[in-house]
Order: structure tokens, then C-alpha cells, then sequence
């Protein structure tokens, strides 16, 4: 589904990202560890369209988009959960919800998708009218997937998404990327610093290290890794 190929990214003389490369299939759940400052948020933006590469490749469903404008990649199918859970806190929980469907507009799907992101969510559904900003962390979480599943994306780029959460709520939200998968068929390549949690959900991980990739394998395979217990895992 997702071919990445040799991706650099620099920020002035900065390089974030030097020679990426990496794959996501259909219906898998992919991450990319790392520490912070390690690349990741990058990657995502790369991949999304928000900042523009320096060289490599990025190809969509056989589709080259390296220069697509983040719009049209939305459109093809990719959304994003950004780090942090970012919302908009002064519009009320329905009007980010509909702000992530704006490619969509109104209609059938629009209601359809609503009712999915209340299946997986139903606080949000509670909270349908009040204003995003008075949410808890964990809410706001919820809201920011729930507004990227309102495009109807084939694949899912999530930055973060333990970032300040109790630790009793990340397993929920890790498992609601497994249920999308499990009941809609959808991709999703996970970035995260939370190695230890991450690798308990994905099918397979990469290990990225000062903008390279360090280590790739299975979920398992990462697991059982002696330099990815030391330094992830606190093993």
C-alpha cells in the first residue's frame, strides 16, 4: 500500500530524515520506534505532505505522490492524527469532527463515518456539543482519530498517540487501531515512543535512530531484540 524509498528530509542544514525507507501492506499495523528527536514526526509530515523531501520516493497504492499536496493526499486516503493529539479547542467536538470529513462534505458517508467514530468513541458522542478545549487528554486523543477516520482513509498515520495519556488508556487506544484494522480493512503506520506498548498491537516495527532506519523486523522479533530491550524496552 505504502512505498517508501530512500526519503531525506532536512530543515536548513538540520537533516531529519537520511535514507529512509520502509513499507507499509494492506490491513497491517506498522510502527516506527524511536527516541525523541529521532525522526518520526518527520516521517509522518514527509508522508503527509507537510513538509517537502529532499530526495526519495513516496508511493501510494502504486501511485507516486512525493510532490501531491497534502489535500490530494487525503483524498487518495492517508490522514493523520498529528503528535499531541492536536484539536481545535475553541470548536466544539462536532465541529472538529466535521472539519476531518470537509473532503467528503455531506451525505450518506459523512453520517456513516460519523457513527463509526461514536462506536469506537461513545464519550464522544456525549460530548457532541461541547467545546473541544474542555476535554481531558484522553478525550482529545479520541477526538483527533476520530476526526482523521471522518476522510475515510485506506491509511492511517498516527504520531504519538500515548503522548501524555494515563498509562491505564493507552492499551484502549492502542486497541482501537487493532479494531480498525480487524473491522475496516485499514492501515496504519504508528510512530511512537512508547516501544514497549506499540509492539504489543503491530505486525511488524521499525527502529529509527538518529533519522535512519537502525532495525526493521516482526513485532516479536523486535521484542526479543537485545539492543531494542536496552534501549526501548527497559529490559
Amino acid at each position: 500500500m505504502l512505498r517508501v524509498e530512500e526519503l531525506r528530509v532536512a530543515y536548513g542544514k538540520i537533516v531529519a530524515l537520511d535514507g529512509v525507507s520502509l513499507g507499509v501492506g494492506e490491513r497491517e499495523l506498522v510502527a516506527v520506534i524511536g527516541a525523541n528527536g529521532a525522526g518520526k514526526s518527520s516521517l509522518l509530515s514527509a508522508l503527509m505532505g507537510l513538509v517537502e523531501p529532499r530526495g526519495g520516493a513516496i508511493s501510494f497504492r502504486g501511485r507516486e505522490i512525493t510532490r501531491f499536496p497534502s489535500w490530494e493526499r487525503v483524498r487518495l486516503g492517508i490522514a493523520l492524527v498529528p503528535e499531541g493529539g492536536r484539536i481545535f479547542p475553541d470548536l466544539s467536538v462536532e465541529q472538529n469532527l466535521r472539519l476531518g470529513g470537509y473532503i467528503i462534505g455531506r451525505g450518506e458517508e459523512l453520517s456513516e463515518n460519523l457513527e463509526l467514530v461514536f462506536s469506537l468513541f461513545p464519550v464522544l458522542k456525549e460530548r457532541f456539543g461541547q467545546r473541544a478545549g474542555t476535554l481531558s487528554g484522553g478525550e482529545r486523543q479520541m477526538l483527533a482519530i476520530g476526526r482523521a477516520l471522518m476522510a475515510s482513509p485506506k491509511l492511517l498515520l498516527v504520531d504519538e498517540v500515548s503522548m501524555g495519556l494515563m498509562p491505564k488508556l493507552i492499551p484502549e487506544i492502542l486497541g482501537t487501531l487493532v479494531r480498525l484494522r480487524e473491522e475496516r480493512g485499514m492501515s496504519v503506520l504508528l510512530a511512537e515512543q512508547n516501544a514497549r506498548e506499540a509492539l504489543q498491537v503491530v505486525d511488524r516495527g521499525y527502529v529509527l535512530k538518529n533519522g535512519r532506519i537502525a532495525l526493521e523486523g516482526t513485532a516479536a522479533e523486535l521484542r526479543e531484540n537485545a539492543e531494542v530491550k536496552a534501549a526501548y524496552l527497559g529490559l
